[in-house]
């Protein structure tokens, strides 16, 4: 069914202008006003608008931003805009001094050249990146000379999902300044009828609200404007800084005399189905709830107040029973019980005595809960009338027993038969989210990501709200037979009270008279049969409403339903099944303009009077937009170092680190064939600290050879030296510049990273560190990241260079530690047996700020028993 897949359904936007890293202007008096008012660094942002046309929950959006540079100099402009996860960008323009830079939607791998020439060049790249819960944020900047304008405007659509009764559009306000033509206009035109209207701003008094703040509806047709002066945006009636910061929230929801709508236009048809007012189906439900020691403290006990909250919500003709699962697993009772008073009384004291311990066996939980499920509907020990589903609450991977996500996979598909939904709920980052959601979307359910965060139990309950009322199950929606193609998906196992089902195709005849659409569905006391007829003339009469509709809205709405259903398909199809899905998905994606996994919009811009290219993909849950190269080993040495080895093929990686003292020289890569070296010298904390057990320690200089070209290279988080035969050069952190040569390439990007290549095959990447000058203890430092070494030869050696060459590992008797949060094991490699410790690194390539978090398991003693001989044999005199 058409599921929300977020807390509410959004369309979500922050609009900002101003130069990067700028502070908010600061109060002052207004006894005359500046005729800068409005003006941050030079740049002043006169107009924002954000404009939203929905036509039967397609919302089509356009946000707008005009700038003016106002300094004498040229100046970097930024425009961000949030949108909501579940949307895809059409179209994205960038004007300066009347000159339209358009982008254009391209496939992502005619896209990859033009985004590693960007990335080359120093320049913004991925331009659209995951943004916390419900957003994605799109940027781009661009310099504007002196006395320029500047437009920016980004379109996006998508569909609005109904979500405990409503549609809901959440606009994520932000301008960062006073701007003197501020508006939000949102038009909804809805052939049902209107039958309520609302909107709400979390950072304005409602008395403030009303006077900026006009909202009304009749008919067919809706409108929201909100358009707040300059005196009503600050924050304070003396102060120059904008108060606009929040949210703003517009929910609607249509009339439902008829329990469906069809639609058609220009060949094109949507169904919209939600009935009200039926029985609801009782319900069997199985939590199956992870307790590993990784559970411990505010997680568990979210969990345990989130299931306390939910059984007061059962209703007495539903069954239940809960499943723990860590190295065991356990059952609350042997069979599923009905939510009487009593037995509801009994499982909140179950509940309440829960905690947490030991492994994470996912496979034998599911399969517990999938066999009690399926034993109670053969022994009739439920009603013949209800329905069965499973929840799973987990934080992160099996670990013990059966581990294989795709055997895990199978066994579920196998055991469930299709007979009943599964919901994966996916607690926090350290898991891997794409086997929850590909096991969960095959098994008919979906997967939902907790937030670590202070109302973790209210998304779980507000999840579980959801799927509390079923309506009818085995829904089939059906149409003329030879009359339609390209239909999108019309059976789902559930319909859920205040959602609704969704369904989209072609005509084959345009000419036909009539459209006769039929929904059956099983409800609580009997068969159900809801049909609707379509007089195609009165039809044409009712859709002439073309101020509010944008022509093709029912073509696009079914492009977007399709792409959607394809790529959700995609997910667990392989080989050539899964080739004609992409096929499908891409052919869409470009003929409708719209950026999805499968494409990215390539955006040229001028800059520094040459066109630059940056790309904005679409990232997945809890990804980001970058292109993402094949999986290749890759290497690393980051933070107090902890150097980091990943291996793909088992998709695990080991660490370790290295305890020296400051001013130790440790020898990194070494490859007599190629001539490359690379050693680092190890700093320590100002002022120095001996104690060895709580010192902080980093690499402060990187020296990086190569013998054949008489090229040496030094870095320290002040300079880079260049040094050729006798010749030698000096480069700032605050360059952006890319240097080439006969078989070498070095780029720095200005105060992030530098990216040194030899050739085609051997690729480093150096990230800087910078904190706070004035910090008593920390100083700046640098890290070391291998991410291409397949051209260097089988005799590299040092403590990363070793690890070049294939090896193999093993990981047994995975038992809790002396941190119940990370368990130790039993690890072979080399021919050495090892104990290890699970923990977590970083991984900051991309993001410097915060990182990437790298589950690995960490060898002790400076990596004894996984470096070759002792980590003193890597000790060298000097850098060089």
């Amino acid at each position: 069914m058409a599921f929300a897949w977020w807390p509410c359904l959004i369309l979500a936007l922050l609009s900002s202008l101003a130069a990067p890293g700028f502070p908010r202007s600061p109060s002052r008096p207004l006894g005359k006003r500046s005729l800068l008012e409005g003006v941050v660094n030079g740049i002043e942002v006169y107009s924002t608008k954000i404009s939203c046309k929905v036509t039967s929950r397609f919302a089509h959006n356009v946000v707008t931003t005009r700038a003016v540079n106002r300094a004498d100099t040229a100046k970097e402009v930024s425009f961000d805009v949030e949108l909501p996860k579940t949307a895809f960008v059409t179209n994205f323009t960038l004007t300066i001094d009347g000159v339209t830079y358009p982008g254009n939607v391209k496939e992502k791998e005619v896209a990859k050249k033009q985004y590693e020439k960007a990335v080359s060049q120093g320049k913004t790249a991925g331009l659209v990146k995951a943004s916390g819960r419900k957003l994605e944020k799109f940027t781009v900047s661009v310099n504007v000379a002196a006395g320029s304008k500047v437009t920016f405007e980004l379109t996006y659509e998508e569909l609005l999902k109904r979500h405990k009764g409503k549609y809901e559009m959440y606009l994520k306000v932000q301008p960062k300044q006073l701007v003197k033509h501020f508006e939000i206009e949102a038009d909804i035109y809805e052939p049902q009828g209107i039958s309520t209207l609302d909107a709400e701003a979390s950072f304005i008094t409602n008395d403030l609200l009303g006077s900026a703040l006009t909202k009304s509806f009749s008919g067919k047709k809706g409108h929201v404007s909100f358009k707040p002066s300059m005196d009503q945006q600050r924050s304070c009636p003396t102060c120059t800084d904008s108060l606009l910061n929040g949210n703003f929230i517009i929910t609607y929801d249509v009339n439902r005399e008829s329990p469906a709508n069809v639609q058609i236009v220009n060949g094109y048809f949507v169904h919209f189905f939600a009935p009200q007012g039926l029985p609801v189906v009782p319900k069997s439900v199985v939590f199956v709830i992870d307790i590993s020691g990784s559970m411990h403290g505010r997680k568990m006990e979210q969990t345990k107040d989130a299931l306390l909250k939910i059984l007061d919500d059962m209703k007495e003709l539903d069954y239940l029973n809960f499943i723990l699962f860590s190295g065991d697993v356990t059952t609350w009772k042997d069979d599923l019980v009905q939510a009487t008073p009593e037995n509801i009384q009994e499982a909140r004291i179950f509940v309440k005595n829960i905690h947490d311990q030991g492994m994470t066996n996912i496979n034998d939980g599911l399969m517990r809960a999938i066999n009690m499920l399926n034993k109670a509907r053969e022994e009739q020990r439920v009603p013949e009338r209800s329905t069965s589903i499973v929840i799973m609450l987990t934080d992160g991977d099996a670990n013990i027993g059966e581990s294989r996500p795709e055997k895990i996979q199978e066994n579920v598909r196998n055991a469930i038969g299709g007979k009943f939904p599964l919901y994966n709920l996916g607690f926090g980052n350290n898991l891997n989210y794409n086997f929850l959601e590909s096991m969960a979307l095959e098994n008919h359910g979906l997967a939902r990501r907790i937030y670590e965060d202070s109302d973790a139990n209210l998304q779980l309950q507000g999840f579980y709200e959801e799927v509390a009322t079923p309506l009818l199950t085995s829904v089939e929606l059906e149409y003329p037979e030879n009359a339609i193609q390209d239909l999108t998906q019309n059976a789902y196992q559930h319909f859920y009270d205040g959602s609704e089902i969704v369904v989209a195709g072609r005509l084959l005849d345009e000419d036909m008279n009539n459209f006769k659409a039929d929904v059956k569905g099983h409800g609580a006391t009997n068969d159900l049969t809801f049909t609707e007829e379509v007089d195609m003339k009165e039809m044409e009469k009712a859709l002439k409403e073309q101020d509010y509709i944008f022509g093709n809205y029912i073509e696009r709405l079914w492009a977007y339903l399709t792409i959607e259903q394809l790529l959700e398909k995609r997910k667990n199809a392989h080989g050539e099944e899964k080739e004609n899905l992409t096929a499908q998905a891409l052919d869409l994606s470009l003929k409708y303009h719209f950026v999805t996994p499968l494409t990215s919009m390539v955006v040229t811009k001028p800059e520094d009077n040459e066109d630059q290219t940056a790309i904005a993909d679409k990232p997945g849950e809890g990804g980001h937009g970058d292109y993402q190269p094949p999986q290749t080993p890759y290497y690393y040495v980051d933070g107090d170092p902890h150097f980091i080895i990943q291996v793909p093929q088992k998709d695990d990686a080991i660490c370790f680190n290295i305890d020296e003292e400051p001013g130790t020289v440790l020898r990194l890569i070494q490859d007599p064939i190629t001539g490359l070296t690379v050693n680092g010298q190890i700093i320590g904390e100002k002022g120095g600290n001996s104690d060895s057990k709580t010192r902080k320690t980093y690499f402060g200089k990187l020296g990086i050879a190569n013998a054949h070209m008489d090229f040496r290279m030094e870095v320290t988080p002040e300079k880079i030296i260049l040094g050729n035969g006798a010749a030698q050069s000096t480069l700032s952190w605050l360059d952006t510049v890319t240097i080439t040569q006969d078989g070498l390439s070095v780029t720095i990007n200005r105060k992030k990273n530098m990216v040194v290549s030899f050739g085609d095959g051997v690729t480093f990447v150096v990230v800087l560190h910078q904190v706070w000058k004035k910090h008593p203890v920390h100083q700046d430092f640098l890290g070391f990241y291998v991410v291409d070494s397949h051209r260097m030869s089988a005799q590299t050696h040092g403590l990363l260079g070793q690890f070049f060459h294939p090896f193999d590992f093993k990981v047994s008797d995975i038992h809790r530690g002396s941190d119940p949060t990370k368990p130790d094991a039993t690890m072979v490699v080399k021919n050495h047996r090892l104990t290890v410790t699970r923990g977590s690194q970083k991984d900051y390539r991309k993001d410097v700020s915060f990182g990437t978090k790298v589950a690995c398991w960490f060898v002790h003693n400076n990596g004894e028993g996984l470096i070759d001989g002792v980590h003193s044999n890597y000790i060298i005199p000097e850098l060089f």
